[in-house]
């Protein structure tokens, strides 16, 4: 047995006998003395089995400290995030005890360091992925109806966020999860839900993952609504579900077909047509404004003075990322569906 297999050894054991605040502060010291010799494969092997062994003792503020130590010597040692380094990541991800707060602080600073290491600027689409499905998934809660109720303390928009820069398999997911979502409220209200998968996928360029939501999260409605009217429009090159109760799912789907055609035309058509819904949604505005400009190339009415946009995009957090959606329950009133404008699907 090494040197650093008999001090995890040591520390373990007197996790076992209750020991945590002893074994916490013991792991640190010895990772310390290693980073300060830049020994980082030894401070890793400490600080990674260390946190292991107190998530699993059920000690989350110990465990999750000595996971944000690992984050940090990753960082310092210039790691890159490959396999081996995520996977540790993943699991100590995993072991965090329910509702233990430390756990966002970690995903957070996992995601930094991949930015700064990695090829991708928002963070390894793995580490989303896995944290995107965790938030998902409810580990913090029995159910999703306890989930939606305690909407202040567990955020399923960390959910969203995470899967909307996941990986092609974060997409079914997401479509699962605004589904899931949906069910808790009117039936009127699908499309608000299915445009939280669908429009961060288009403005991050995924139409891929944009489309995969958008057909599961409609094949589910369907599937689940047996009373819903749908009618099946095919061509030779397009396939399309029709809802003549839900205009605005409507909407989604035909601005999909649009931006596979880059028919800047049909977008304006669309948008005429229904912006008497989309008014009604109140929410759509911006997030349309920059699809059109990135598929379409309609560009986006600048105005104002650019020295203070510069400074409120300062001052009040604006910069490059997806607007954050508002909450679904500010939803429209109910209205009767037109007929979708005529589209050759052809």
């Amino acid at each position: 047995m090494s040197k650093i297999e008999k001090t995890i050894a040591r520390q373990q054991e007197k996790i076992a006998e209750g020991q945590y605040y002893e074994a916490h502060q013991q792991l640190r010291v010895v990772a310390s003395r290693y980073v300060k010799q830049e020994n980082w494969a030894a401070a890793i092997d400490i600080l990674f089995g260390g946190a292991q062994a107190l998530l699993k003792a059920g000690q989350g503020g110990s465990g999750g400290d000595l996971c944000m130590y690992l984050v940090d010597v990753y960082t310092r040692a210039e790691l890159v995030p490959d396999a081996d380094n995520k996977g540790k990541l993943f699991t100590l991800l995993r072991a965090f005890p329910l509702e233990e707060p430390t756990k966002k602080r970690f995903v957070g600073e996992a995601i930094a360091w991949a930015s700064k290491f990695g090829e991708f600027p928002n963070g390894d689409p793995d580490l989303h992925h896995v944290a995107g499905v965790l938030y998902a998934e409810g580990e913090d809660v029995e159910t999703w109806g306890c989930f939606l109720a305690n909407v202040a303390d567990h955020e399923p928009y960390d959910a969203e966020r995470h899967l909307a820069l996941g990986t092609k398999d974060s997409a079914e997911k997401l479509a699962q999860v605004e589904y899931e979502w949906y069910t808790q409220d009117e039936s009127h209200t699908a499309a608000l839900y299915a445009a939280r998968a669908i429009f961060p996928y288009l403005l991050t360029g995924n139409l891929r993952s944009a489309n995969k939501a958008h057909l599961i999260f409609t094949s589910r409605l369907s599937a689940s609504n047996k009373s819903l009217t749908v009618q099946e429009v095919s061509s030779s090159s397009s396939d399309m579900r029709v809802y003549p109760s839900l205009p605005l799912l409507n909407f989604l789907g035909l601005l999909l077909l649009a931006i596979q055609r880059g028919s800047a035309d049909l977008y304006r058509q669309l948008a005429k047509h229904y912006a008497p819904y989309i008014k009604e949604v109140g929410i759509w505005d911006d997030a349309l404004a920059q699809i059109g400009e990135m598929y379409f190339g309609i560009r986006i009415p600048r105005q104002g003075n650019p020295l203070f946009d510069m400074m409120g995009s300062m001052l009040f957090g604006g910069g490059g990322g997806s607007p954050k959606p508002s909450t679904p329950k500010a939803t429209p009133k109910k209205v009767d569906a037109p007929a979708p404008p005529p589209v050759d699907l052809d």
